[in-house]
């Protein structure tokens, strides 16, 4: 059995379809059990949630008549007596909406500190769909704070996911509708801000910035928190420059992208200084945690028009990396002579020390784990 409560009370069987559960007091009887996970509740606490500032002149005995017809729908064995006395509802926080996304709103959260947006974001739309309406709204206020507010965070992250991934098509008019609903919401205004900038939009994301102050301002006498005004000072610096165009011979294979990438400054910052000392850096991390879009980005602003990307994943043979990290530089085609005359063409590693010998490159080796050795 499954209880949905986020949203009008629900009982589903076990193949999905609903149980009658009939009027309103049913409803809020099934929710106030539901939303204690499955632990005991006192006859007066679910009298106080069933009732309200309105209970019958013999609550308990009026509560113990709703708790038979519950019963009834949901077989007996579903709601059991406890010492106090109280009742149970016999569920676990799998079976109850409310905890399943507590769980997995939380993962999402962990999932995006560990710099993995994209698993962050498909968590959070999971999360946030489990939602039909106001949550327990069966129960009366303020039932329902908590959860709500639960919810809020749960859209700030999945936004903040969004942008992180460079997922920005929507975001302006959803950012739009969420500072108009919740005007005195900073994180919801910087992250508008920040979408408008990511869509090359410098002057509309300085009005937005404009109108979050004045709101703040006017209607609460404060001045925008660190986030906001950081914000504006990188406005007011002005866009970064574009990248400048090679000046001669092909340019890399490495494509900026539609969208921009934010959110992983400090990754940069330090790929920035690691690749001005070695010549060799590596990438590790779990599967998913954008190793690869992290890796386009940094050789783009390192290595500008000589940015190169070898994808080594489909390789089964350790001896075709050689091979195609030809094909990745379009050398494939090309014949190279050697210093001493011969040909090189049918030794693809002498074809690429040649070919690198004399020019500056940078070259991601993305996906190369299991043919590290080659």
């Amino acid at each position: 059995m499954r209880y949905l409560i986020l949203g009008t009370t629900e009982a589903l069987r076990p193949d999905g379809t609903p149980l009658p559960l009939g009027g309103a007091r049913l409803r809020a009887l099934l929710a106030a059990l539901a939303v204690r996970g499955g632990r005991p509740a006192s006859v007066g606490e679910l009298a106080s949630d069933v009732y309200g500032d309105d209970p019958p002149q013999d609550a308990p005995a009026a509560l113990q008549a709703l708790v038979g017809r519950l019963r009834r729908i949901l077989g007996r064995e579903a709601v059991v007596s406890t010492p106090g006395p109280g009742y149970r509802l016999v569920a676990g926080p799998d079976d109850i909406d409310l905890y399943v996304f507590e769980r997995r709103a939380a993962e999402a959260a962990a999932r995006l500190d560990a710099g993995d947006p994209d698993t962050a974001a498909a968590l959070l739309r999971e999360a946030l769909g489990l939602f039909r309406g106001p949550a327990l709204a069966d129960l009366p206020d303020p039932a329902g704070v908590r959860p709500e507010a639960q919810r809020l965070a749960a859209l700030r992250h999945r936004v903040e996911a969004d942008l992180r991934r460079g997922a920005t098509d929507g975001l302006v008019p959803e950012l739009t509708e969420l500072t108009t609903a919740y005007p005195y919401d900073e994180a919801f205004h910087a992250q508008l801000v920040r979408a408008l900038r990511a869509e090359g939009r410098h002057a509309d994301a300085l009005a937005a910035y404009e109108s979050a102050r004045r709101a703040l301002a006017d209607a609460l006498g404060t001045d925008p928190g660190p986030e906001l005004a950081a914000l504006h000072r990188e406005l007011l610096a002005g866009p970064p420059p574009s990248r400048p165009a090679p000046a001669e011979g092909p340019a890399g294979n490495i494509r900026p992208r539609l969208t921009s990438f934010v959110g992983r400054e400090p990754e940069l910052d330090a790929l920035r200084a690691d690749l001005a000392g070695s010549r060799l850096v590596t990438l590790t991390g779990p599967g998913g945690s954008g190793k690869t879009r992290l890796a386009e980005e940094a050789a783009l602003r390192a290595g500008g028009p000589a940015a190169w990307i070898a994808e080594l994943a489909p390789l089964d043979d350790p001896g075709a990396v050689p091979g195609a990290v030809l094909s990745a530089l379009r050398l494939r085609e090309t014949t190279l002579i050697a210093r001493d005359g011969a040909p090189l063409q049918n030794d693809p590693t002498a074809h690429l020390v040649e070919h690198l010998a004399d020019r500056p490159l940078l070259l991601v080796l993305d996906n190369c784990e299991h043919v590290i050795d080659a």
